[in-house]
């Protein structure tokens, strides 16, 4: 596909920056039937309801991604984890936010919310199914963090509690001071997706990431992308070509960046 060529090239140079002008997806795009049939299930693990995914046939069990999901958990993000699997990755997405998500009715104010979903309350759930991964054999963890677990995909990398981490339009970051300490103690690979007309992680404010992270040796990219908005690397109007194809590619820059490092390791 021509994002997977893209992302490969991207890859290879690992440049601070780079811009992506979203062009129309190809017939056959990885994200062709938004409503298809979870092909993953719920399990609990270490007492947290946690959505599983895992590859057709054989894969490699000590290696997994860690899905973060957005305010308004899981949803139509279990299909978006049934896409990690398909490209080979034992993907897991852990309910952090213990079953109350954001309404998409409005009918509870994110403030209001958000005083019941600190890091105090959704980071130990987190860890705990972090830890019961490790214990289970999986001693090489990727997480992808979006919109509000982009703070949390922060974080691990901060502590280096994963090997690798991507995230897009993350949210709730302090600027520049969250990787000022990324750069300082953190031995992880990470890389940002951004969008042109975010309003939360604005273009002006991943430049001052990129500015930050100059030099980084365990490896940084972010990929900016024009044309989107928040939230484009997890809901895209299908019948929109330039958003569908943004989705894609900042999966395929994602998934790529996660398989690259876990093969360096």
């Amino acid at each position: 596909m021509l994002f997977a060529s893209l992302a490969s090239l991207l890859l290879s140079a690992l440049p601070v920056k780079s811009v992506v002008v979203p062009q129309a997806a190809v017939s056959d795009h990885i994200f062709a039937n938004p409503v298809a049939v979870p092909t993953g299930q719920n399990v609990t693990i270490a007492g947290v309801n946690t959505y599983v995914s895992l590859p057709k046939g054989d894969f490699d069990k000590s290696r997994a991604v860690v899905i973060l999901m957005d305010v308004f958990g899981f949803g139509k993000t279990d299909n978006f984890t049934d896409t990690w699997a398909d490209a080979g990755f034992a993907a897991y997405m852990p309910d952090y936010l213990l079953g109350d998500p954001l309404p998409q009715d409005n009918s509870v104010p994110a403030d209001i919310w958000l005083v019941n979903h600190t890091e105090a309350i959704t980071t130990p759930p987190l860890l705990a199914v972090l830890d019961a991964l490790k214990v289970q054999g999986v001693y090489q963890i990727g997480v992808s963090g979006y919109c509000f677990g982009g703070l949390y995909a922060t974080r691990l990398t901060q502590n280096n509690t994963v090997a690798v981490a991507t995230m897009a339009h993350p949210s709730f970051l302090d600027i520049p001071d969250d990787y000022e300490l990324v750069k300082a103690q953190s031995h992880v690979p990470v890389q940002i997706n951004s969008a042109e007309f975010d309003t939360g992680l604005t273009p002006a404010l991943a430049d001052e990431i990129d500015q930050v992270m100059v030099g980084y040796v365990p490896g940084y990219n972010h990929t900016a992308f024009a044309g989107v908005g928040h939230g484009f690397a997890v809901s895209a109007n299908a019948s929109d070509p330039v958003q569908v194809a943004a989705k894609e590619g900042a999966f395929n820059i994602s998934s790529n960046w996660i398989r690259s490092h876990f093969d360096s390791n």
